[in-house]
């Protein structure tokens, strides 16, 4: 059994080698202090969403004290941030210009013409990110070869330059058509705007996305300018204040794909940072499984806004680069477009809901119960906190149903007052439907578990794969309070619950290593391709990648290559992404990529057609630098010692209130202990209801056998 009681004394040689995590969610912020040892100690604090910094270093400034140790002792901080997909969702990025080829100004209006809701009448666009004033013609024109047919007006850029002074515009995207063959015009433009406007922020496409496809790389441009500015002015006030505080240790930024990059690289190319925080929880999960051996795994994370589901199979992440922001969402999907912005950078392969503790519960003008998408965030917060929350929440019915515990979170830091639950989800839920007050209460719980059990069939069931041959990690503050029951819904038969649940994102901060992906286009035949032309385009995407990692300061570390193509059939619209071959590709290489596209369609889609041509359509390379650093192993006790107790705990109609045991994780043994039992410690809370049971394993993670609810 892997535990270590609590030290309090630190050796003279843990100094200045420790590694912080911070990862910022909708109602806390969670830090992790790694020691070199592999010992972790965590840290919960509130969010402050006027100025995210704020919160940081206070989380930051309480673990380091709580530890002993002052800023010199920390040697590098990982962050994932909501900054970049807040400034989409409610619209505050800065005000952004395009200049693009004469005709295409309207690419962004026209989209892909695509509609989430098929039948809706009601169904408006996402507002482009650039008012239409704004988007700016130049002559110019590069055919699909990549030669020139127009060359590059001077006096067209002059008089885009102009009005992007006149208008005041603080970032310019700059796309011409079929740039990503030949990126000169692009260049030239971006040289003028920096030389005239210096303090515009400019993004090139060639840059960005250098991929086909006019309006997913428009788009992506557009969307990594408009977050420039912000994303900047965050990560130097950010790094001002950690320095204020005698802390000069670099700050590398999550990426949306689950790696890490430089706070440098990430205010150059901010649209990779999108699904930050997310990505964090997916590494997590995918080196949890890794150490225990399971290698398919539905990684559930619940916070206090939102529910987000990945999937893990046969040991590997899955990533996409069909990915939507905006208008209230963040989404991948193949199927469904439309209702955001898109950004076709690789993004970890998720599926998120706005469901999480803090979503506000309400009811419609039909009478049905519903579950957010709205939140309480962290101010005013559910309304047990008593922190001007009127609402109720997600968090209040599980208060009300026993589930929380009435009097505390985070180890006191958050004081609840279950009283305020009980009477608002008395007067806004119960008596409204008319309803006892504990059925109320687990009819919102029951209602959330449906709308989040929408995101783990976006990731397994739509993408063709059975959930029942996956088990479940569930973590986030609220995840393993709903993680069994939405189990048994889903016929899943484990659920694991790793420690420090609760800041699990944090600790894969501080698992994920240095990452670049980058592409290629490369259009043609798969029968007509020569494998030699093809090995020599991805030997090119290496040099790009051990030249951009060395700029990152990993010139010396050991690298790890993967590379994958998107092919389609002849006539599709749409690729699929499979990996490639290892080695030097020949003949046999290329048929056995063309092979494992047809495995992958007939896996996706449910058939193949290997009598159909082939075609290649973009050449990808992932790119890993191993860090050399510590990593997570061994998570400290909290500070907050647990009593054991007992209290009345309501499981549905079918058992109603039972008598249930209070435990701590440590209470538990290898051997299974049969719920009903509520495992409470300082960062989360695991239900463990009956017909199931629970046991610790050897790396001190809970796992539960579902069982059948009887």
């Amino acid at each position: 059994m892997r535990r270590v009681s609590e030290e309090t004394t630190l050796s003279t040689n843990d100094k200045g080698r420790y590694r912080l995590a911070v990862d910022i969610g909708g109602t806390f912020t969670d830090v992790v202090l790694l020691a070199p040892d592999g010992r972790y100690w965590t840290k919960k604090v509130s969010s402050t969403p006027e100025d995210y910094a704020v919160g940081i270093i206070d989380g930051v400034a309480q673990a380091l004290s709580d530890r002993g140790l002052t800023g010199p002792a920390v040697q590098e901080i990982i962050h994932g941030t909501t900054v970049a997909s807040n400034t989409i969702l409610e619209n505050k990025g800065a005000r952004t210009a395009l200049i693009t080829t004469r005709g295409f100004r309207d690419v962004l209006e026209l989209r892909r013409l695509r509609v989430p809701q098929l039948y809706s009448v009601f169904y408006e666009p996402p507002t482009p990110l650039v008012e239409r004033r704004l988007r700016l013609e130049v002559g110019e024109r590069v055919d699909a070869g990549g030669a020139v047919i127009e060359p590059l007006s001077d006096e067209d850029v002059e008089t885009a330059l102009d009005r992007i002074e006149d208008e005041g515009a603080e970032s310019v995207a700059v796309c011409f058509l079929h740039s990503y063959r030949n990126g000169a015009h692009e260049r030239q433009v971006g040289g003028a705007i920096r030389e005239r406007l210096p303090d515009v922020y400019v993004s090139l496409s060639v840059d960005v996305l250098p991929e086909i496809r006019e309006y997913e790389r428009t788009s992506t441009t557009v969307v990594n300018s408009y977050l420039g500015p912000i994303v900047k002015t965050y990560l130097d006030s950010l790094e001002e204040q950690l320095g204020a505080s005698d802390i000069s240790a670099p700050v590398h930024i999550m990426q949306s794909n689950g790696g890490i990059m430089s706070a440098r690289q990430a205010a150059e190319t901010p649209v990779k940072i999108v699904e930050s925080g997310p990505a964090a929880g997916v590494v997590g999960g995918d080196e949890t499984g890794k150490r225990v051996g399971l290698p398919n795994l539905i990684t559930f994370d619940m916070g206090g806004t939102t529910a987000k589901a990945s999937l893990i199979e046969d040991g590997q992440r899955s990533w996409t680069t069909e990915h939507e922001i905006g208008a209230g969402i963040s989404l991948s999907s193949r199927l469904v477009k439309g209702g955001g912005h898109a950004i076709k950078v690789p993004v970890m392969d998720l599926a998120e809901v706005g469901a999480g503790g803090g979503s506000i519960v309400w009811i419609d003008r039909g009478g049905a119960l519903r579950v957010g998408p709205r939140s309480a965030g962290a101010m005013p917060g559910p309304v047990c906190y008593d922190t001007g929350g009127t609402e109720p929440t997600v968090t209040d019915a599980n208060v009300v149903l026993g589930y929380v515990n009435p009097r505390r979170l985070a180890g006191g830091a958050v004081e609840l007052k279950p009283e305020l639950s009980t009477r608002v989800i008395e007067e806004r839920v119960a008596g409204p439907l008319g309803m006892d007050t504990l059925e109320a209460a687990y009819g919102v719980h029951t209602v959330a578990n449906v709308t989040m059990i929408r995101a783990i069939r976006a990731v397994s069931t739509y993408r063709g794969r059975d959930p029942r041959d996956f088990s479940m990690l569930a973590f986030g503050g609220s995840g393993p309070i709903h993680a069994v029951a939405m189990a048994r819904s889903l016929s899943v038969s484990t659920v694991i619950v790793p420690p420090a649940s609760g800041v699990f994102s944090a600790v894969g901060l501080l698992q994920a290593q240095a990452e670049n992906h980058f592409v290629l286009t490369f259009f043609g035949r798969l029968a007509q391709v020569d494998p030699a032309t093809l090995d020599g385009a991805y030997r090119t995407m290496v040099s790009q990648a051990k030249a951009s990692l060395a700029e990152e300061g990993y010139g010396g570390a050991d690298l790890v290559w993967q590379r994958s193509a998107d092919l389609r059939y002849v006539g599709q619209a749409y690729e699929l992404t499979v990996q490639a071959p290892e080695g030097r590709l020949g003949a046999p290489e290329v048929a056995l990529l063309e092979e494992r596209f047809h495995d992958e369609h007939e896996r996706t889609y449910g058939h193949k057609a290997p009598a159909e041509a082939v075609e290649i359509v973009n050449l990808r390379l992932t790119a890993r630098a191993a860090s050399g650093q510590s990593e997570p192993v061994t998570p400290m006790a909290g500070a907050n010692g647990h009593e054991r107790t007992s209290r009345e705990v309501y499981f549905g109609p079918d058992h109603g209130s039972l008598e249930t045991p209070i435990v701590s994780r440590s209470d538990l043994t290898s051997a299974r202990l049969d719920g009903p039992m509520v495992v409470e410690e300082y960062d989360v809370t695991t239900v463990v209801p009956p017909g199931s049971s629970a046991r610790l394993d050897e790396w001190s993670n809970i796992v539960i056998d579902v069982g059948t609810g009887a």
